[in-house]
């Protein structure tokens, strides 16, 4: 083996096939669709997931049972750290509030507070949700949490 011809006949960019462009190009005439036939007739393509006349595979596939993502709560989550840098100490902290500073997005259906970070300021938090660290966080910077 020559080092030179490892990589002959190999492009990186090979030209696209030009079809219907002669005789002398290798693809004219039927321009690489055969004689006669469904797929060499113009407007023909196949059917998504067509698979010969085999039954196909979403149609082999059980479809039973129930998934709940769809009409699952969408619980949106803020940590007390970025509370704290978000916040003035003894601020009333609202969902509305956090929706209005741009913290969280205005469509969800449950608000969690989680413990990560530091808190050291005084808030009053309501949210729908707290996890126990959170709840211990709040509590120990001298602050109060409702579940609304």
């Amino acid at each position: 083996m020559i080092l030179n011809d490892v990589h002959e006949g190999v492009h990186k960019r090979r030209p696209r096939k030009r079809l219907g462009r002669g005789t002398g190009s290798g693809h004219g005439k039927t321009a690489g669709r055969g004689h006669k036939g469904y797929y060499s007739r113009s407007g023909s393509s196949r059917r998504t997931g067509f698979e010969g006349g085999q039954t196909p595979l979403f149609r082999r596939v059980a479809k039973r049972g129930f998934n709940n993502a769809a009409f699952a709560d969408k619980v949106v989550i803020v940590n007390v750290g970025q509370l704290e840098s978000a916040f003035e100490d003894g601020a009333e902290i609202t969902v509305e509030a956090l929706v209005s500073r741009g913290i969280i997005p205005s469509r969800h259906d449950a608000l969690k507070v989680l413990g990560d970070g530091e808190l050291k300021k005084k808030f009053v938090i309501k949210a729908h949700r707290f996890s126990k660290s959170a709840e211990e966080k709040i509590v120990a910077a001298g602050g109060k949490y409702e579940r609304v």
